[in-house]
């Protein structure tokens, strides 16, 4: 079984696919692959430059460079715009190329514009072709592909109504080791053992960092900390943001119940231990968030395409497994987002209703149920 990924740009398109690939992988491993196939190949179209070309080595797959034709925004103002369809032919053609070359019974595309020309080129070399939306409201790419895909896959039932056709609501693929970690040996990693009565606040503000995240934590942390004496803070501020942040928080940083981190590289350990998360509303975190049961106060990032942060963390409130604060609402004023996080945090009874209809939300089986979509695809090629 030879399956192509495209998947690039963000980390919310590229763990995904890897969680795809990882379970088609163990399906091949354990002799799991209906016939007529036993053994499975996958390979990963994107770019030189973004996530995937860290993370899917990583991952011990192969990454093939494919040319990237992107919409800028606002697309109506921007004169860049005017050279998309040359760009997109161009990239086209070169993902042709490299279908041409591997030969993949299906493509998985998992959004985002670098998916887009090696999913063009799947449907124009009449390669079964698959799609999975992470966010609740579609990005460009998996809208502009949604009616020529063989089978469509979606994270939440909003996207999924919004594609289509027969859209199946599979959830968000995530990773094994999420589930396994507990709050115990959580701790002792972050070498806080022993104390039951401890509260940790874990505030993940992106990888890069996220400046209102950031200020609202460090202007609400004086209140929380002398409100909770038995409170510590995992904050992870993003690389970028470390130096900035401790100078201009200082106050706040050096607190002894402060760890603060540019960024957070044992996830599992960090939502294990934590009693309550702050963080954006991107896809990933949101299910990541669900499979560990994990409360959370969910800020969406207002500056991504199609708001989809938004209707991410909308979803989240909805199934009661988070609260959201809008951060025009941390522009004028931390007050509120302290008061909500306060009450969050002395409030068991509720933490743990929120944990509860998490792990109701959550979809442990993604990664399987969407393999075997991607395996019948497949079946169709191989006819």
């Amino acid at each position: 079984l030879r399956v192509l990924f495209a998947a690039g740009g963000t980390g919310g398109h590229v763990f995904p696919a890897i969680a795809i690939a990882d379970e088609l992988t163990r399906l091949a491993r354990e002799g799991g692959l209906p016939p007529p196939f036993a053994r499975v190949r996958c390979d990963f179209a994107g770019t030189s430059t973004r996530r995937e070309s860290t993370a899917v080595p990583s991952a011990g797959y192969s990454l093939s460079v494919v040319p990237v034709a992107e919409l800028a925004r606002p697309w109506a103002s921007s004169p860049t715009n005017l050279t998309l369809p040359f760009r997109l032919a161009a990239a086209t053609r070169a993902a042709m190329s490299l279908v041409d070359k591997l030969r993949p019974h299906v493509v998985v595309g998992t959004g985002g514009y670098v998916s887009l020309p090696t999913c063009v080129a799947a449907v124009l070399k009449r390669v079964p072709l698959v799609i999975q939306e992470q966010n609740a409201v579609p990005g460009v790419a998996n809208a502009i592909l949604a009616r020529a895909a063989t089978t469509r896959c979606a994270a939440f039932a909003s996207a999924a109504d919004a594609l289509g056709g027969k859209c199946v609501v599979r959830g968000n693929p995530t990773r094994a080791s999420l589930r396994v970690m507990t709050k115990t040996v959580a701790r002792e990693r972050l070498q806080r053992p022993g104390d039951e009565n401890e509260k940790v606040l874990v505030v993940l503000g992106g990888s890069l960092g996220a400046a209102a995240v950031n200020d609202a934590i460090a202007a609400a942390a004086p209140a929380l900390l002398a409100s909770f004496p038995n409170l510590r803070i995992l904050w992870q501020c993003g690389e970028k943001a470390l130096a900035g942040t401790r100078e201009k928080h200082a106050e706040v940083t050096s607190h002894p119940r402060v760890l603060l981190t540019p960024f957070v590289r044992d996830v599992d350990v960090a939502y294990a231990a934590a009693d309550l998360v702050v963080a954006r509303a991107g896809a990933v975190t949101c299910a990541e968030l669900l499979a560990t049961r994990t409360p959370s106060v969910l800020i969406p990032s207002p500056n991504v395409a199609e708001d989809h942060q938004t209707a991410n963390a909308v979803e989240m409130e909805a199934n009661g497994a988070a609260t959201v604060v809008r951060e025009a609402e941390l522009r004028e004023g931390w007050i509120e987002f302290a008061a909500a996080t306060k009450a969050l945090l002395v409030d068991d009874e509720r933490l743990g209703r929120m944990r509860e209809a998490a792990g109701r939300a959550d979809t442990p089986d993604a990664a399987r149920r969407i393999a075997f979509d991607v395996i019948h695809a497949a079946k169709k090629k191989k006819k």
